[in-house]
This record gives C-alpha cells, structure tokens and sequence, in this order.
C-alpha cells in the first residue's frame, strides 16, 4: 500500500487541503518558476527545496498546469538505479521544443533522456500540438528512439508514419479503447512506474483548468492507475488546478497568450477548485492502493 501522505508545494494557493497532507509554503518561486523557466533556476528549486526532503515522496501536488515541468525534479530526486517507466496523463504532449530554459510544455523530453526512465507513455492526447501543423515543434529524438509514446485522440497524425515515427503514435477512436489497449500492455509487461496526472486530459465537466481539454473521465485515470498496480509505483505526482497566474514578467504574459491560455475568472474560482480537491481525493485514493516498488 502507498502510504507516504501527499506532499503539497504551495506555489499558487491552487490546492486545497486534503488529508494527512504536508505543505511547503513556497509562493516565492511563484514567478520564478511558473510556465517556464531557466534551467538554472529549476536547478536551484531542486537543490533548495527538493533535495532536504526524503527520497521516497507520496504523491506531490504541484498545483497549477503551469509547473508540470516540476515533475521533472521530482523524477531526478528518486534514488533508485532500477529503471522504471513514466505514465503521464495529459492532453498535451509536453515534448515541445522551448529554447529558453524548461517548460511545462518541454520537459518530457528531457525526463525520457534520464537514464533510469526505461520508457514514457504520454495517455490522452487531443491537443493539435502533435499534428502535421506541430510536427517540426516536438522533439523527435525519444520518439525515433522508442523512447516515447503518445497515445492519442481526436488528431490526425498520419505525418508521423511518413517519417518512421508509426509505432510512436497510438490513435484510438474514444478513451475505452486508449485505456483498454494500455492496460493490456501493462498487464503482458508490468514495471514500476513514475504516475504524473495533469488534470487537463479530463473534460471540463470533471475538472476546469487554464488550459484546453480532453476527453477523459475520471473512471478513466483510475483504470489506468489500477492497470499499474502489478508493477507499483516509485512515484507520482498531480497538476492541473486552476489559479490565477498574475505573471510580472512581460515575456510570460507573452508566451502565455501565444498558447491561448484562456481567462480564470475570480468569481468562478473558489467552485472550480472545490471540483478540483474532490476529483484529488478521488486519485490520491485509488493511487495509495497501489504498491510502492521498491
């Protein structure tokens, strides 16, 4: 059984309370590290407010979409030599090239670079960010290598047979199916497993957030946690509240209005949050039934 409780990093005010969980007070790297950020300065996150901590988290909640790249830290921070694999469920693919330091949107493909990940699946993908228009955009080199794999709704991806990419790409007409396929290959080849949950892969009705959605329902993140129960988990973490990003930095608020990131308003906020601490309860739930891989 998984029973570290939840590590909360506070960096927005996006999550609300939740049982036995512990919180850092950390709205001081709110601007430094939210959409992006310099490499260097998730260097030093890591070193200041990561590495103090046990090396065996439970599941931490970042908070807003925004610091998915966390994620990336947070995997570095495991001390384990046995590889295991990583299962994000997104809408996106977060594989995108970003040439100014690390991005929520960029660092898969430096966590399928990390020695110990032996492979990483990308569940849920409708966002356009992975068709013919973006192609040029993600980083094809874990996808060549075997590496990565997306699996994926809703886009036209036949551009990447073209290239050699086929195998990369898993379209299913309608998440059963994505889950039903994912789980029986988790069940032929189980392996630990890093879980990372942005909740932008759910529809709207499940949960709001600050960027475009999926199609996925919650029934759906708890097949997928309970078809990576045989293997464990090493970790996991959860992304994808919704908060309000008063950015300082003109070169954010810019970068944040070329992805359409659409307007959270305050008088909406305070219910959509409830939404999100309710479908938390739910996930923590489910993932703290899984075994933790040694």
């Amino acid at each position: 059984m998984h029973l570290r409780p939840p590590l909360i990093l506070d960096l927005d005010g996006g999550v609300l309370p939740l049982p036995q969980a512990r919180t850092l007070a950390l709205q001081h790297w709110h601007d430094p590290l939210r959409f992006a950020c310099r490499n260097a300065t998730l260097s030093r996150f890591a070193t200041e407010v990561l590495r103090p901590l046990p090396a065996q988290l439970g599941t931490v909640m970042l908070g807003s979409g925004d610091f998915h790249h966390l994620s990336l830290p947070l995997l570095q921070h495991l001390h384990t030599r046995a590889p295991f694999q990583l299962v994000v469920l997104d809408n996106h693919p977060d594989n995108m090239r970003f040439p100014f330091g690390m991005h929520c949107g960029s660092w898969v493909n430096a966590a399928a670079a990390l020695p110990q990940v032996s492979h990483v699946h990308v569940l849920g993908i409708t966002s356009a960010d992975i068709g013919l228009g973006h192609a040029w955009e993600n980083h094809w080199r874990p996808l060549l290598g075997r590496r990565l794999t997306y699996w994926c709704m809703d886009v036209d991806v036949g551009w990447a047979s073209r290239v050699g990419m086929a195998d990369a790409f898993r379209r299913f007409d309608h998440p059963e199916a994505l889950v039903a396929a994912f789980a029986a290959e988790q069940a032929q080849a189980p392996q630990p497993t890093y879980l990372s949950i942005d909740k932008d892969v759910f529809a709207e009705d499940v949960a709001r957030s600050n960027w475009d959605q999926g199609r996925f329902q919650l029934e759906h993140a708890l097949m997928v946690i309970e078809a990576l129960r045989t293997g464990g988990l090493v970790g996991s973490d959860i992304t994808g509240e919704v908060s309000l990003a008063n950015y300082q930095s003109r070169f954010k608020r810019w970068l944040s209005s070329l992805d359409g990131q659409p307007d959270v308003s305050a008088d909406d906020l305070p219910a959509w949050q409830q939404q999100h601490q309710q479908v938390n309860r739910e996930l923590l739930a489910a993932m703290a039934a899984v075994p933790m891989a040694c």
